[in-house]
């Protein structure tokens, strides 16, 4: 019988961390390396392995001199790169182009950080830049035709909305300000981002692939601007008798797009209220989408044309906006306590259900109302909305009065039910 002295408990093996991290280091250059191999580049699998080797080992003895010596002799590669396709030549069957080999040049130098960051302890930043750089590299061809096919105000709206997000934000103070500390500059501003950016995005999907179909169309586009959608698609149905069972699907549609993006919205900034108020807003969304399967014949076809959504008159406009309702929904709180701010989302609600809802986020963030009051406001401001593109729909068309009407109160009233049941779960 073995004495239980004798038995020797062996530690388990281990892994050198610096090891560990210099294998990490080689995947992460093949990664990089795998797409220029596949497109038959000059560097390849085996360079970039060893670029992100070099960088590790570098950066493992601690070394000043040898990573600028690295760094020096990676630059000096890359100038070679660049001369060499500077000097070639490639010549298709329609064009010839000189190729400068920039895309591979620039790839080595991210293959050496990334070695320097996950030698350095900054795995995972190493990973992210590494592998985002690999998507980059994968979608060559679909970030090229994306590019040209947008347009000039397409691509100044980008341009302005990355000054809004990456160059004002940071500049803006911490903290609460003003009348009842109602104002959070960076949350409002924050906010302002979020609904251009929704509205911008999806503007894109919607004018790239969204209009093939009203439904798509109606969808896509009441993220953009559903009350934009609601008058468009009014317009074409008084033009056009034919399509008024479309119009009134792509209305529904808009609504429920509208209710989406509101629970977007809401889920990102505060998601302990993403039950409470997801379930109204779900609710909505999925009875406006049945109800437009099943209340329109979708073999027509339909295109809207939309303005880009976004440029830094309408974010300061929308801005603006948000901070004035801000105020007086403040205000009406502390004066009038709950029902003064409903009174106000609900108002707030027939100029934009938007402004309501980034109103209830940056007034919880401040303390000012609880989750269950914000749910409501959200919902009043939905509901208002809902209800007064009845009237904007019915302005331009009035045959559309009893088919929207009818279906957007029942969009109402299934809001409002489970908006009690989830505010009641509270």
């Amino acid at each position: 019988m073995t004495s239980l002295k004798s038995i020797v408990i062996q530690p388990p093996i281990t892994v050198d961390l610096t090891i560990l991290r210099l294998f990490i280091a080689a995947a992460l250059g093949m990664l990089l390396g795998l797409e220029r191999e596949w497109s038959n580049k000059s560097a390849g699998i085996r360079t970039f392995t060893l670029t992100s080797l070099i960088g590790a080992a570098a950066m493992s003895f601690e070394s000043t001199i040898l990573l600028a010596l690295g760094g020096g002799l990676l630059i000096l590669q890359s100038a070679l790169l660049g001369i060499r396709g500077l000097l070639k030549t490639t010549v298709d069957s329609e064009s010839s182009t000189t190729s400068l080999s920039l895309t591979t040049s620039t790839s080595l130098l991210v293959a050496y950080f990334a070695g320097i960051l996950v030698a350095a302890g900054r795995v995972l930043v190493g990973v992210t830049i590494a592998i985002i750089a690999s998507f980059l590299l994968v979608l060559r061809r679909e970030l090229h035709d994306f590019a040209s096919q947008l347009s000039k105000d397409e691509v100044r709206s980008a341009a302005e909305f990355a000054i809004i997000a990456f160059v004002i934000y940071p500049l803006l103070p911490r903290g609460s300000y003003g009348p009842w500390n109602a104002i959070e500059p960076r949350t409002i501003w924050l906010l302002v981002i979020a609904v251009g950016g929704v509205g911008f995005v999806n503007y894109i999907l919607m004018q790239r692939y969204g209009s093939r179909g009203i439904a798509i169309t109606g969808f896509f586009g009441g993220l953009v601007n559903s009350t934009a959608v609601i008058g468009e698609i009014a317009n074409r149905a008084q033009q056009n008798v034919q399509i008024e069972s479309l119009a009134v699907g792509a209305i529904l549609m808009a609504d429920a797009a509208m209710a989406v993006r509101n629970f977007v919205i809401v889920a990102t900034f505060i998601p302990r209220s993403a039950v409470t108020i997801g379930l109204p807003l779900g609710l909505i969304a999925v009875t406006g989408v049945l109800l437009a399967i099943t209340s329109s014949d979708w073999d027509e076809d339909l295109e809207l044309d939309f303005d880009s959504p976004f440029s830094t008159t309408s974010a300061l406009k929308f801005g603006l906006l948000f901070l004035v309702v801000l105020l007086v929904s403040a205000g009406a709180q502390e004066i009038f306590g709950t029902t003064g701010f409903l009174i106000t989302s609900f108002l707030s609600g027939i100029i934009s259900s938007g402004t309501t809802t980034t109103t209830a986020i940056s007034l919880i963030s401040t303390g000012s109302i609880t989750h269950s009051v914000a749910a409501a406001g959200v919902l009043a401001g939905t509901v208002a909305s809902i209800l007064v593109k009845i009237l904007l729909a019915v302005s331009i068309n009035r045959s559309l009065l009893q088919p929207i009407a009818v279906r957007s109160i029942a969009l109402v009233g299934i809001g409002v039910a489970g908006g009690s049941v989830a505010i009641g779960l509270v």
